[in-house]
């Protein structure tokens, strides 16, 4: 079973092809992407918000939190 969905590969193809234009901006700061892997993110978001078979986002897990015991002699 396919992991990505055709609409997902066509967004980011086309986000490649921005990017090697010099078309391709960030969405927050509007600055040009140079970056492979930026433009595969944007790419891969925007076939995310239309609703295309994409997996979730990978995100970082912090550490994990122990709680200090206050009875130190």
């Amino acid at each position: 079973m396919a992991k990505y969905s055709r609409k997902a590969s066509a967004k980011v193809e086309k986000a490649m092809h921005e990017r090697k234009r010099g078309t391709l901006r960030s969405g927050g700061s509007g600055k040009k992407v140079t970056s492979r892997k930026q433009a595969i993110a944007i790419g891969l978001s925007e076939a995310r918000s239309e609703g295309a078979k994409v997996p979730t986002k990978k995100t970082r897990s912090k550490g994990t939190s122990r709680k200090k015991s206050s009875s130190r002699p």
